[in-house]
């Protein structure tokens, strides 16, 4: 089970309650302020990434090569939307664990992305083999 949700509403109830204790009324006033504006901040972050995603080519970056180089395990699903700003083109079935999600940038590079309950497990970048430079033998032209 996961700890964090359970423990940030057992901390918050714990601010309100100790505030409330130690300063009854303004007390509680500031601390249930204080928290309404910080879910007030992740939710305008949260609108502000998925305006941004909104605007690109579902399953689109940049570059897939950088993408892979920045990726972290640990990191959420808001994080890399927000890193290729651009929704992951979904690969497993809906609503299914382990999500899996690619994106492919103008190259036909490829990074595909497994998330476990909303956090990157894994990641592997796939390239498109490149076709090898024919040697033409001893006759061939050559630059001076």
């Amino acid at each position: 089970m996961k700890f964090q949700k359970i423990l940030i509403p057992l901390l918050c109830l714990s601010l309100v309650a100790a505030s409330f204790y130690y300063y009854r009324w303004q007390g509680l006033a500031i601390s249930t302020g204080a928290l309404v504006m910080w879910m007030l901040m992740h939710f305008n972050r949260m609108l502000q990434v998925l305006k941004r995603a909104a605007n690109r080519p579902i399953g689109y970056v940049g570059s897939a090569v950088m993408l892979n180089a920045k990726l972290q395990p640990g990191a959420t699903l808001l994080h890399v939307i927000a890193r290729t700003q651009s929704l992951g083109a979904l690969q497993s079935p809906k609503d299914t664990q382990p999500e899996i999600y690619r994106w492919t940038d103008g190259t036909a590079s490829f990074v595909t992305a497994e998330f476990q309950d909303g956090k990157l497990k894994t990641w592997t970048l796939e390239r498109p083999i490149q076709p090898e430079q024919v040697d033409c033998g001893p006759g061939a032209a050559t630059a001076p």
